[in-house]
């Protein structure tokens, strides 16, 4: 990959859903692309990214849930990064009590908090020393508010956004953008993986994939700070969340999220 003189970006949680939406938008918009993700299917998302032969892709399986994972996935970067998507990310539903293990808890800590913050801190330092790249964080309209039934996760997404914020501060006069990346409920393995297809949100109406990929693409070229994509109701609820007390948004999540609602 070192030899061709496109931009280069790097896309977490490709293999399927908004990851490999993003990849394909950066393939598509003249950028090589390395895709990462924990499962086989990677190389399959590589393949269909290469199909049409005009740039170059690099498939790392790796399990961003563990130390050792970023930084076998750093130690296959091998040219300067101009974009990267920080994107993987997973959820479980379910009452923290009773329905979730501590090990799901923990692992949607490592994988969204952790992981998050260890790779930034490989990647972003580089592009401050060249003056110039861009971060794309994928947080969600979850990160406004408590999470009743999915507590860890709407949790670990408050923390993308906040980090994504203070990054974007600390780094505006650097040449480096960051944008974070709000969607709603969106059609993607995420609701089957969290075992809430009985929830309502679980089962109601979601949003394209592809169409979140490049509302969050464009905003990242734009250099916006954040992009609230998917339905106009998803803006109309990231509105909301900003005066709702945190109670209120609490009770209006359970009803969501809470096991048996969408039935």
């Amino acid at each position: 990959m070192t030899t061709s003189e496109r931009p280069f970006a790097v896309v977490t949680g490709a293999s399927s859903g908004i990851g490999y939406e993003l990849a394909r938008q950066f393939a598509t918009n003249g950028f090589d692309v390395l895709v990462a993700a924990e499962d086989a299917d990677i190389e399959r998302a590589g393949d269909a990214l290469r199909r049409d032969g005009t740039i170059q892709v690099k498939a790392v399986q790796v399990d961003l849930a563990t130390p050792e994972g970023v930084e076998r996935l750093w130690s296959a970067i091998d040219r300067p990064v101009d974009a990267i998507a920080i994107n993987a990310g997973r959820g479980a539903g379910g009452a923290f009590v009773s329905d979730t293990t501590l090990d799901d808890e923990l692992n949607i800590v490592d994988l969204n908090v952790r992981s998050t913050v260890h790779l930034a801190k490989r990647v972003v330092p580089d592009m401050v020393d060249r003056g110039a790249g861009r971060v794309l964080f994928t947080s969600s309209i979850a990160s406004a508010m408590p999470g009743s039934f999915q507590a860890v996760y709407n949790a670990s997404k408050s923390f993308v956004q906040s980090f994504a914020e203070a990054l974007r501060n600390e780094l505006k006069d650097t040449g480096v953008t960051v944008t974070s990346l709000m969607p709603g409920p969106t059609d993607t393995e995420f609701f089957d993986r969290a075992e809430m297809q009985d929830t309502k949100v679980g089962s109601g109406r979601k949003d394209d994939p592809a169409k979140v990929a490049e509302q969050g693409f464009k905003a990242l070229m734009k250099g916006d700070d954040h992009v609230v994509a998917g339905s106009f109701m998803n803006k109309v609820q990231a509105v909301a969340a900003k005066v709702a007390p945190d109670t209120a948004k609490a009770e209006m999540h359970r009803k969501m999220a809470e096991p048996g609602s969408g039935e």
